[in-house]
């Protein structure tokens, strides 16, 4: 299986690719020279780039957010990486995400990073979580997740709505 960076990876694909349940929805690329460290290993703020390149993709299909003049802003609350083994560079990679659980207006992320494996299952190189926020695009409060936005997160990523 060839893979088409950048590119929103379904269920389907991400199962060829050695990644399993819970995991829906994914991106792959490859290591670049200049997400690098001195040390010439992925640096650690590159991983959550590849987070923040991935959630902009997810949000949409989600149907959180199209990213247009009326559509919530987003904050980023909390962010949190585990590193787990290093990458190099030109290392072929996949980024997933999905949410674990949401309210009225927050939900939270989980993120993993993969080496794809087309023959058994990938190998996680990291892990990490976020919370978000949607805020009003105006600054005068919250903003509440879209009824679909909440299915999806329930029905693609087996989210749990908790209590505000």
């Amino acid at each position: 299986m060839q893979l088409d960076y950048l590119t929103p990876i379904t269920p389907e694909g991400l199962r060829r690719a050695g990644i399993g349940a819970p995991w829906g929805f994914g991106i792959a690329d490859r290591v670049r020279f200049s997400e690098l460290d001195a040390l010439g290993h992925v640096n650690n703020t590159a991983y959550l780039r590849w987070f923040e390149n991935l959630r902009l993709s997810y949000l949409a299909a989600r149907h959180v957010t199209d990213y247009g003049p009326d559509s919530p802003k987003l904050v980023l609350k909390r962010t949190s990486c585990d590193y787990m083994a290093e990458m190099f560079r030109g290392m072929d990679y996949i980024v997933t995400g999905r949410t674990r659980a949401f309210r009225t207006t927050s939900f939270t992320m989980e993120f993993g990073v993969f080496l794809p494996n087309h023959d058994g299952p990938a190998k996680q190189m990291a892990a990490g979580e976020a919370i978000l926020v949607l805020l009003n695009r105006t600054g005068d409060g919250r903003f509440p997740i879209p009824p679909a936005g909440c299915q999806a997160f329930v029905t693609e990523d087996g989210a749990v709505a908790e209590r505000a």
